[in-house]
């Protein structure tokens, strides 16, 4: 007992030089607050009710990579209206979909490397043999276990989809998850309808939980084997709730946007009661450069832990104006978990964690004869950030700032 106790204030310190960073630090990074479009709905029509048919899956792939993305052409201000109207799914069954106008952006403006002039080839290279691999060499997650844990934020914000996914808070009502965690690109999957989030909360308090999480954690520090052993399923639950509106980009349905990637692979849920636990805030992603230390971090329920609450954190990689690529360990059941960074908010004098991006899933090409493999998060752009603030707030008025 005395050693875990020892043990433990050791611990505490590197997670505060994990999460914080130095506040004596010249030049710290800061959130740069910029002026974002508007997009407003216009007019909102009924549509078939969905099939909910197909299962729901917990994982997609692409097979374009980053430089395929960057050949891509750039999208006119008419397609940007196409791919940002949305479909809105009731938990009655009904289904509508709401046109929008976008103000205040001129897509001529974007200097982005991500596009090329139109008429490059956007096709992406395809190989005939697959493997899927979403570890890249030493697994560096952490389960987080202890309701000392579990119940802090920002852990805290991580929740559960009743179809196996993972979402964020972002809301008092509001939750930030993948598109396909409840649509497949053509119509709704099963469990849509009866849409619930979950909230995983401890039955009891487990000593043991922040022992395990402290040699975790240790070893992978120290380089040597990640210690393995997670707590009982009996001492964990979920507290559960239902989804009164999912709002979908018209980005991600099929025939709408191009074939290739996931750009528009996001989705907002309003649940039926407020869940009384902080959110964490939206931001508009920046450049990879500016992350503190390049870093990314996302916690969710990867399939291979069951009853776990997995925390991780990497390097960003390549990035186009709408994807960010890393090398996150992570399993199907993590997408759709909130990707976020912590950076100075100079305006309120403190650090501030934002979500910059939504976890999507694998992507495996094959370039020049080898093969290689990205896990992919969709970028919160300016007009990403504009829509689903709106889809929040209910108004433009508290979204020109991101």
């Amino acid at each position: 007992m005395r050693s875990t106790r020892a043990a433990l204030p050791w611990f505490t310190s590197l997670v505060l030089l994990l999460f914080l960073p130095p506040v004596f630090c010249s030049s710290r990074p800061q959130w740069m607050l910029q002026r974002v479009p508007v997009v407003l709905p216009q007019q909102t029509e009924a549509r078939p009710a969905p099939h909910f048919s197909s299962p729901a899956r917990l994982d997609v792939n692409s097979p374009c990579d980053p430089e395929c993305h960057k050949k891509a052409p750039r999208p006119s201000y008419w397609d940007l209206r196409q791919h940002l109207a949305y479909e809105t799914l009731h938990s009655d069954g009904q289904l509508t979909e709401t046109a929008i106008g976008i103000y205040g952006y001129n897509p001529s403006s974007d200097t982005s490397p991500a596009y090329s002039p139109a008429g490059s080839s956007g096709k992406p290279q395809r190989s005939h043999v697959r493997r899927k691999r979403q570890i890249f060499g030493h697994d560096g997650r952490f389960s987080i276990a202890g309701q000392n844990f579990l119940l802090k934020y920002p852990f805290s914000v991580a929740v559960k989809l009743s179809t196996g996914c993972s979402g964020t808070l972002v809301g008092d009502r509001h939750v930030l998850t993948a598109a396909h965690c409840v649509h497949d690109g053509k119509n709704y999957v099963k469990g849509a309808q009866r849409l619930r989030v979950g909230f995983l909360k401890p039955k009891q308090r487990d000593a043991q939980s922040s022992q395990f999480l402290v040699s975790n954690f240790t070893n992978h520090v120290e380089g040597g084997p990640g210690l393995y052993a997670p707590p009982t399923d009996d001492k964990m639950k979920f507290q559960w709730i239902r989804a009164k509106r999912t709002h979908v980009p018209k980005g991600w349905i099929k025939g709408n946007a191009n074939e290739i990637g996931m750009d528009y692979d996001y989705a907002l849920l309003e649940l039926k009661k407020p869940h009384k636990r902080r959110h964490m805030k939206l931001g508009v992603s920046p450049p990879a450069q500016r992350l503190p230390g390049r870093r990314v971090h996302f916690s969710g329920y990867d399939n291979d832990r069951p009853g776990q609450l997995v925390y991780r954190f990497c390097l960003a990689g390549e990035e186009t104006s709408d994807l960010l690529y890393q090398h996150c360990d992570a399993q199907p059941g993590a997408s759709g978990s909130g990707v976020y960074a912590r950076m100075w908010d100079g305006r309120r004098r403190r650090w501030e964690r934002k979500v910059i991006g939504v976890f999507s899933g694998h992507q495996w090409v094959e370039r020049q004869g080898a093969s290689q493999e990205f896990n992919v998060a969709v970028r919160i752009t300016p007009l990403k950030y504009a829509q689903i603030c709106y889809w929040i707030k209910g108004n433009f008025v508290d979204c020109r700032e991101g």
